[in-house]
């Protein structure tokens, strides 16, 4: 496949090497609004914004992914192999299952779990594991420490359903997954296949222990900044 893509109408070299994507495209634009240099809109279809701009003198760029496996799988897959990003840093919110993460705590997502069919494709004579780039990870983690915020790595749930009639969700729980999202493990899954790296670093909106903690969504979209500057700061050019 040629670019522009079926979904993406930036030209070769509009997106950095780096690109951080968030569910929410109002959430991108915050990014390049407020932590971006010099930011140019690169695609816009369907609303799903792009952004390519400088951060600290580093290119960087920053891009949508809207909501669940099968979105971010399509926009992660065509920037892995179409476009030459080589890290793709998930920017989430997520729910948790962890007494011990509150809202606005963050979760560094070491592997991903799921429930959802995304690794059926490969033809895999078993089940595979879709884990973060380790080199991310730690710098990740490092920078989670400079800034003081609380954060725990471990294993996350990627979940096909938000409405859960089975509420599945403290079953991952007590295998010790932290909490859950929609996206990480189809993004984990597409960057393995392209030789790529990837990371997902989520805050958490919601708690499932402290449920008079959760958030607004104007509250997601402008005021998850540690996670942004985190990854950010983790960038490779």
């Amino acid at each position: 496949m040629s670019i522009p893509t079926p979904h993406i109408t930036a030209k070769k070299g509009d997106f950095a090497k780096t690109v951080l994507m968030p569910g929410d495209p109002k959430r991108s634009r915050f990014i390049a609004e407020n932590y971006l240099e010099n930011a140019v809109l690169v695609n816009d279809v369907r609303g799903v914004q792009g952004y390519t701009g400088y951060y600290k003198g580093k290119r960087v760029s920053v891009m949508a992914s809207g909501m669940g496996q099968p979105a971010i799988g399509i926009y992660s897959y065509e920037l892995f192999n179409f476009y030459d990003v080589s890290s793709i840093i998930r920017v989430g919110s997520c729910g948790s299952f962890d007494p011990d993460l509150r809202v606005r705590d963050i979760i560094l997502a070491m592997g991903a779990c799921t429930n959802g069919n995304y690794a059926m494709q490969y033809n895999l004579p078993g089940t595979f594991a879709p884990i973060a780039d380790f080199g991310l990870l730690k710098k990740a983690a490092e920078e989670c420490e400079k800034a003081g915020v609380n954060y725990k790595v471990g294993n996350i749930f990627s979940s096909d359903m938000f409405y859960d009639d089975a509420n599945s969700g403290m079953d991952w729980a007590k295998m010790g997954v932290l909490g859950v999202e929609m996206e990480s493990a189809a993004l984990y899954l597409n960057a393995a296949r392209a030789g790529k790296k990837a990371l997902c670093i989520c805050t958490v909106s919601d708690s499932f222990i402290h449920p008079e903690d959760n958030t607004t969504a104007e509250e997601r979209q402008n005021s998850f900044t540690k996670m942004m500057e985190i990854a950010l700061a983790i960038a490779e050019e």
